[in-house]
């Protein structure tokens, strides 16, 4: 596998993002989680200390930024609310912010969806992304304060994210809390987070390494998540969405392997309906626009999310109907190939969609270049 692209790619990331170089850093939650997971597949796949180093000052950075309150408000300190000195012991105590360009809606604001999008606050699926982050680097560099880290940022995601009905009905999610998670700012519910806590947490409780009362915590955490996934339809039309499905169900297949959990049910599920997702996606023929009229962060995610499948067919089989499923699925894997090259010629990057969200289009690009990560925690 050739890294010279990915390379490049992430080097570039870091001098525009303020990792390296003399530029302020500008961080973002889910971009900086999948490019921790670059750096720490570039220093697996070339030996180069040096992106190691970028992994270990981003995750800093990500803490000292996302940890702490914006620069344009009046509160300062951790989000978390912790002294200075507890902060940096628990640095994701407080949850992480998502780096909008814009503040949180104030409390006497009325809602605005289109705006909301441009606005600061916590989304779940982000910090799950940043929880397996910080699992992988824990793995790396055997520095145990990350596993913690990422257990910490579980328990405080799922007290704030989840809510129990008063009238005794069903356990839901909010979709985007405040930055000090006091309040929802978007009440309704993701349509794949609680598929991600469950699959985040069960990464985390079957690490041998946790123990003591973190892991009692995420077992709760693990049980509701649980029940909200049951009799669930993830099937989506989006191609992010899809690629999401996809990245989930390989997880839980490597885990069902090395933990042997007893998942297979919830696996087969997961792939059954990304496999109908897929279907419909590949007859909408969106890969077949002009690069304006394409997202491709979307599109990426989706390709990340086929390089995981592609890679567990290989594996040893869990299940004669997965096996028949994967089978099925194979074909699908082309589009992969499709989406990478088309977003690795260098004129389709110059158009204004992928500039207008450059930093995230470019680390999930390296992504999909490096499939060999996805089987790693």
């Amino acid at each position: 596998m050739s890294v010279e692209l990915p390379q490049k790619l992430m080097e570039s990331f870091a001098q525009t993002t303020g990792l390296d170089g003399s530029e302020p850093p500008k961080r973002y939650l889910w971009t900086d989680a999948f490019a921790v997971c670059n750096f720490l597949s570039l220093f697996e796949a070339t030996g180069e200390e040096r992106y190691l180093r970028q992994a270990e000052v981003l995750t800093h950075q990500v803490h000292h930024v996302l940890g702490r309150h914006r620069p344009d408000e009046e509160r300062t300190g951790w989000i978390s609310g912790l002294s200075e000195e507890q902060g940096e012991q628990h640095p994701t105590a407080g949850g992480l912010r998502i780096g909008k360009t814009l503040n949180e809606r104030p409390v006497d604001q009325p809602y605005d969806s289109r705006l909301e999008w441009d606005r600061d606050g916590q989304y779940f699926h982000y910090l799950t992304k940043w929880m397996h982050a910080l699992q992988r680097m824990s793995h790396v560099t055997g520095n145990l304060h990350l596993l913690t880290w990422a257990a910490e940022l579980d328990e405080a995601a799922h007290r704030s994210f989840v809510i129990s009905s008063s009238t005794g009905g069903s356990i839901r999610m909010y979709w985007k809390m405040s930055i000090d998670l006091s309040r929802p700012l978007v009440d309704s519910m993701g349509h794949h987070d609680p598929l991600d806590g469950l699959v985040t947490t069960l990464e985390l409780v079957s690490d041998k390494r946790l123990t003591g009362t973190h892991k009692d915590k995420l077992n709760i955490a693990e049980h509701d998540f649980d029940a909200m996934c049951q009799q669930k339809n993830w099937a989506t039309e989006d191609a992010l969405g899809i690629g999401g499905l996809l990245d989930a169900a390989v997880r839980l297949f490597q885990l069902i392997q090395r933990s042997h959990l007893d998942r297979v049910p919830l696996l087969f599920n997961l792939l059954h309906d990304a496999q109908l997702s897929l279907k419909t996606f590949r007859g909408s023929y969106s890969l077949t626009r002009h690069p304006e009229q394409r997202l491709a962060f979307r599109e990426l995610g989706l390709a990340i999310g086929l390089r995981g499948l592609k890679l567990i067919t290989k594996m040893e089989s869990l299940d004669d109907r997965i096996s028949e499923l994967l089978e099925e699925m194979l074909p699908y894997c082309s589009m992969a190939d499709e989406i990478e090259s088309f977003w690795s010629v260098v004129e389709h990057r110059r158009v204004q969609t992928w500039k207008d969200h450059e930093d995230i289009n470019t680390v999930m690009l390296a992504t999909a270049l490096l499939p060999e990560s996805l089987l790693k925690l």
